[in-house]
């Protein structure tokens, strides 16, 4: 075994049997590297990576290509999910180089970290030439090989950086009509999203076109998101016996699924959906949240209430084996009667609906009604029919092979994962989701912040919260807003307190000032060769983004001038990329909705607080917070409390004559 035996991450464990004489990242293989001026070999995956696996087998475990990568190189394995930090620099050049980057991702360095070549997946024998040629290029040409890192290393320190703007904007309507202009021209009309394949879920994307649809009142934005939300849970993409989302589709059809479902992406979902229900009620947009949060608990929680990250793509070494499903098989589950309806709603044939011979990927096309009318049949009687043959199959298929999971447990994942929760509480007021809610988030604070009141990123059960790694931008901006969620569902002000006293930490170590923006890395971590902002929204938002709405809301909440100021300031300086390309910077436009349109700021006080913050929670408004309780130190809050319960709706730091009733409130949220 080599080096990465000790690891604790499941991704380099994968690669402790390998031939290669695989390093984690740390101080023993960069000296090593400058003591034997050795080019560093720096390969990044994560243990749910398809490609990432087929190089393994491919290259990492045949003897011959370790041989040379042994010889001639310093190899450093990395689990992008735990050092997103070297993950961002080495993704930066590879781009820079390629135009586009992915997992596996592989750069070649300088023995100062510096890189000269990189990319993706690459053929056994391109990789084992590519090898050869480096080390004989850094040992023929050392000058132009310095050139060329000084270069790149440049490109990297420039890339994803912006311009400090001092002057503040009027942000108007027409600033989001043109960044929702150049949006509209990618949308699929026929099979929803954007594009063409491969198809992600986006969760931000959808999430701001359904509030610019609502407040600017966009009829065909609307009617793209209901269409996308739809197609998404019909599809292949989303597993409709075990339910949560893969994470994306290869075709344009949401059809066939990249079978490995992250924790990241169904956390989002959760909220999308949930949202989308308020907005507009759908019967199967409950249907998904309560399948998503299912899935998560049962394949996905600790012992502890943490959530892990992600299940595999694969089982037995094969993609979506664990998945899918030829018609004999489910003939054999199934009577003849509940078969064939089965195979009718799920589009199940002989033949099977994608590559591998008479397998097929369950998906949907007709709705519930559609299908029911065609056969002849009632709704409620199809779907008893269908949910007692789901759960027949559900039974078997977990006696298979189960796809790998990766264990490990990340602050900012845990996150959204909290937050999503939270907003399938606001939607649904199942008190289930807010218990976990509570347990998750308690396990968090107990096991994720050590004693100064640092984040640390991997919870590992085998070390103390002061043994562990500081945490990166990401983990403060998604546990921040997560708190912030759990308060307003809740009205305990602790929860308050610690997103409060978590982005005064955020602020101290990772806030450049003169520059206007936060860095991705602490002052005190580790330094790299460059010191990144993470400004795009991606996947999931960017932790930039997630930090300047949070700060809106605590500024607010806390009559805060300082936080509102830092959260101008971020969105003045990314203001002018928003227009160019609006599909890279949508939580930052949510942002910017909220400043044109306002904040309704939404106390509710009194014993009856809860009852009534659940009315309020039942009527679509995506710019507002809200506050109250039985009680509360707020300054809002402050002269707020009478004998009876009552809604103050704010804006603008001007509130209106407390309301009585949940009619009235609502009636002067539309006339603010």
């Amino acid at each position: 075994m080599n080096r990465l035996a000790n690891s604790t991450s499941p991704y380099l464990l994968q690669h402790a049997n390998n031939p290669v004489n695989w390093y984690p990242w740390g101080k023993e293989a960069l000296d090593k590297a400058k003591a034997e001026n050795k080019l560093i070999l720096v390969s990044i995956g994560y243990s749910a990576c398809h490609w990432c696996h087929v190089m393994e087998h491919e290259s990492f475990e045949d003897e011959a290509v370790a041989a040379v990568m042994n010889e001639y190189f310093v190899c450093i394995k990395v689990d992008r999910e735990e050092r997103p930090d070297v993950d961002q620099i080495y993704m930066s050049a590879v781009t820079l180089m390629s135009g586009r980057g992915g997992w596996p991702l592989n750069c070649i360095c300088l023995p100062d970290q510096r890189p000269i070549y990189g990319g993706t997946y690459f053929r056994k024998n391109d990789w084992t030439s590519l090898l050869f040629n480096l080390a004989d290029f850094y040992k023929q040409k050392p000058e132009e090989a310095e050139e060329y890192a000084v270069r790149l290393t440049e490109g990297i320190q420039k890339y994803e950086s912006v311009e400090f703007i001092a002057e503040q904007p009027e942000y108007t309507k027409a600033d989001l009509e043109l960044i929702a202009d150049n949006w509209t021209r990618y949308f699929d009309k026929h099979e929803g999203g954007t594009g063409s394949a491969p198809k992600f879920p986006q969760p931000g994307n959808w999430q701001l076109l359904m509030r610019y649809a609502h407040l600017m009142k966009d009829d065909a934005i609307a009617a793209q998101v209901k269409l996308t939300l739809h197609k998404m849970a019909f599809g292949g993409i989303y597993d409709h016996i075990g339910g949560g989302f893969a994470r994306y589709s290869v075709d344009g059809r949401w059809h066939v699924p990249h079978f490995e479902k992250m924790l990241y992406d169904n956390a989002q979902l959760i909220s999308l959906y949930a949202e989308a229900y308020t907005w507009q009620p759908d019967a199967l947009y409950e249907q998904i949240v309560d399948e998503i949060i299912d899935f998560c608990t049962r394949e996905l929680v600790s012992p502890q209430l943490g959530f892990y990250s992600a299940l595999d793509a694969d089982s037995e070494g094969v993609e979506g084996k664990f998945y899918i499903f030829t018609k004999t098989e489910i003939e054999e589950i199934l009577s003849a009667d509940d078969a064939e309806l089965f195979c009718i709603y799920y589009h199940i044939t002989e033949d099977g609906n994608w590559e591998e011979e008479h397998s097929n990927v369950l998906f949907r096309k007709e709705t519930d009604e559609q299908l029911a009318a065609k056969l002849g049949l009632g709704v409620d009687d199809l779907l008893e029919k269908i949910d007692a043959s789901r759960q027949k199959v559900f039974e078997v298929r977990s006696k298979r092979v189960r796809p790998g999971l990766d264990n490990k447990i990340l602050a900012s994942w845990n996150g959204l994962m909290l937050k999503g929760l939270c907003d399938a509480y606001r939607a649904f007021n199942k008190s289930g989701y807010l218990e976990l809610a509570l347990e998750n988030a308690s396990f968090m604070m107990m096991n994720m912040i050590s004693q100064n009141g640092r984040l640390i990123r991997v919870y590992n059960s085998n070390k103390s919260a002061d043994d562990a790694q500081v945490a990166f931008l990401d983990d403060y901006a998604n546990i921040i807003d997560a708190l912030i969620a759990l308060y307003e569902v809740t009205f305990d002000e602790e929860w308050l307190h610690k997103a409060k006293g978590l982005t005064d930490t955020a602020i101290e170590h990772y806030y450049d000032e003169a520059n206007g923006i936060f860095y991705y890395t602490a002052d005190d971590d580790e330094q790299l060769i460059a010191r990144k902002n993470e400004i795009m929204d991606g996947v999931i938002p960017s932790s930039n983004s997630v930090m300047a709405r949070n700060l809106k809301k605590l500024g607010l909440l806390f009559d805060n001038e300082s936080y509102a100021a830092v959260s101008a300031q971020l969105l003045r300086n990314i203001m002018p990329q928003l227009a160019k390309y609006g599909t890279a910077y949508s939580n930052w436009t949510i942002l910017l909705l909220e400043e044109v349109f306002g904040t309704y700021e939404i106390a509710i006080t009194g014993h009856d607080a809860e009852t009534v913050r659940q009315e309020m929670e039942n009527n679509y408004i995506p710019n507002k917070i809200i506050l109250g309780g039985k009680k509360g130190s707020l300054p809002l809050l402050q002269d707020k409390f009478g004998k009876s319960t009552q809604i103050f709706v704010c804006k603008d730091k001007t509130c209106g004559l407390p309301a009585n009733n949940t009619a009235e409130a609502l009636k002067q949220v539309a006339e603010a």
